[in-house]
């Protein structure tokens, strides 16, 4: 029938929109192509996952038995990509039998194990280079840097091993921390699909084991190692901002704040870019000892870390004008030698102004930075916050002065 070339067209072309509108007036999702197998198969070798999602959504068929044996879903996780594979599962993959479910882990193992590129070979019996190029997997999910790896013109994904755990969660198997934490490594630092599935898949975990054993590579001589720890920390505080679990708070909120706070006061961390990235994560959360923490790294010789210090001294839930020590970090750092630091001191002076010399000076100096960026960020937050600071004259002035610069800058 018409409807049915037509879709068979619009799924060649990868057209995601037209085959939604095709299948809505009639077009059959199973629609064959030439060659005798479904539409879907058409999408799942060309990794599009937008158009294989379409047409699982309106009735196409991911567990459809080809004559080769294999399935629309089988083909899927053949093909590497998580973001193709979960169009495919959909909403119910319990709705397959065991045997199906241990024969999708066993395949993706299969490649994980053995290693794309080795497997590649081995499909295409082909021994000249494998050509390889990075992008991404999903429109949506965005796990980043999946290698598409080509050989004898047969393409794949090299996200096997998220694949891998990623089944394994859905089909309700609890695979060991140290065996993700693995896999999410083996590729190197994120971010690439292994990690981030294996940080999605721990993170949503509540039993009382996990989080010890993820916190328990913070120790972990490797860096990445360790990174992944506060990976796996943003992730539960990325759940609230999904309104997922946010009538609860953020899940091991306590325990990971308690954590942070130790890990950025032992002295044990030597890495500025781990130890940085440990500001950043507790800021988040909200603990008695921040500030002494932040204090603490005040005068770090890393400017990443000093660029975390003051989102810790200030206390942004209350705009509360530090005092004491805190007070004195923050205009310390408004003087920094790094623009950087120079500029998140100047987001937090820009709302604690209580209208003292010193903090007027602070905040004039900022406007009249050498570096424009730290000019223009100041004024923007001076500007959003308002308050009796903007009819200061020496600040008036020199906001005249960054917007006038700014103007003549976009001009």
């Amino acid at each position: 029938m018409k409807s049915g070339r037509e879709l068979v067209a619009a799924v060649g072309r990868g057209d995601a929109e037209d085959v939604t509108v095709l299948l809505e007036a009639g077009a059959d999702p199973d629609t064959v192509t030439d060659d005798g197998l479904p539409v879907l198969c058409l999408a799942v070798g060309a990794h599009d996952a937008a158009v294989a999602s379409a047409l699982v959504g309106r009735g196409a068929d991911p567990d459809r038995r080809l004559p080769d044996g294999t399935t629309p879903l089988l083909r899927a996780v053949d093909g590497g990509s998580w973001a193709m594979t979960k169009a495919l599962l959909g909403n119910d993959p319990l709705r397959l039998p065991e045997a199906e479910r241990e024969r999708l882990i066993a395949l993706a193992r299969h490649w994980y194990e053995r290693g794309a590129d080795v497997e590649l070979r081995n499909r295409t019996g082909e021994s000249g280079p494998v050509h390889e190029e990075q992008g991404e997997d999903g429109e949506y999910d965005q796990y980043e840097d999946v290698a598409r790896l080509t050989l004898g013109g047969f393409t794949v994904r090299a996200g096997h091993g998220a694949i891998l755990t990623q089944l394994e969660s859905v089909f309700g198997i609890v695979t060991p921390v140290d065996e993700l934490v693995d896999r999410a490594l083996a590729q190197g630092a994120w971010p690439h699909a292994d990690w981030r599935s294996a940080e999605s898949v721990l993170a949503f975990r509540r039993d009382p084991e996990t989080f010890p054993a993820v916190t328990a590579h913070r120790h972990d001589p490797d860096p990445g190692r360790r990174l992944f720890v506060l990976s796996v920390f943003r992730s539960y505080r990325m759940q609230v901002y999904l309104d997922i679990w946010s009538r609860q708070g953020v899940p091991f909120g306590k325990e990971t704040a308690d954590v942070l706070v130790a890990w950025a006061m032992d002295g044990e961390e030597e890495d500025p870019h781990v130890l940085a990235r440990v500001l950043s994560t507790l800021k988040q959360l909200r603990h008695p000892e921040m500030e002494a923490v932040g204090l603490r790294h005040a005068g770090h010789p890393s400017p990443a870390v000093r660029a975390e210090v003051p989102d810790l001294v200030f206390d942004w839930a209350t705009w509360r004008t530090p005092l004491g020590a805190a007070r004195e970090a923050l205009l310390l750092l408004a003087a920094d030698v790094d623009p950087g630091v120079r500029r998140r001191a100047g987001d937090a002076l820009s709302v604690a102004d209580d209208g003292s010399g010193d903090i007027i000076s602070a905040i004039v100096g900022l406007l009249r930075d050498p570096e424009f960026e730290v000019r223009k960020d100041t004024a923007r937050h001076i500007e959003a916050v308002g308050g009796e600071i903007v009819r200061v004259p020496a600040v008036a002035e020199a906001l005249r002065a960054v917007r006038d610069e700014d103007a003549s800058a976009g001009t």
